[in-house]
């Protein structure tokens, strides 16, 4: 039997749900952590950045709550759709951070 096919944009689209979600909870330092380590700070520091947007977020109103959420997750699905375009070889990494995100 072949190789399975992987269909990057799925891969992307379920690690940015996962991104936004582990930026507004309470386990965000490890996973963070995790980040650095397999994609480096340029992908922290983004990390870092929406966490903040969904902090201030929830502070100002939380009416808006839902739609940053799906603001924040429609720029990380681009953000790692560019990324493992550039970088197909870190699709595992992407899969395991998903993977270890909460849910």
């Amino acid at each position: 039997m072949g190789q399975p096919v992987i269909h990057h944009a799925r891969v992307a689209w379920d690690a940015a749900r996962a991104f936004v979600r582990a930026a507004g909870g309470p386990d965000h330092e490890a996973f963070s952590g995790r980040v650095l380590s397999r994609l480096g700070a340029d992908m922290y520091g983004e990390l870092a950045n929406t966490r903040q947007r969904l902090l201030s977020c929830s502070a100002e109103s939380s009416d808006s709550d839902r739609f940053t959420t799906d603001v924040e997750a429609g720029k990380w699905r681009v953000r790692l759709e560019d990324l493992l375009r550039g970088r197909p070889d870190l699709i595992t990494a992407l899969r395991e951070l998903t993977e270890v995100a909460p849910r």
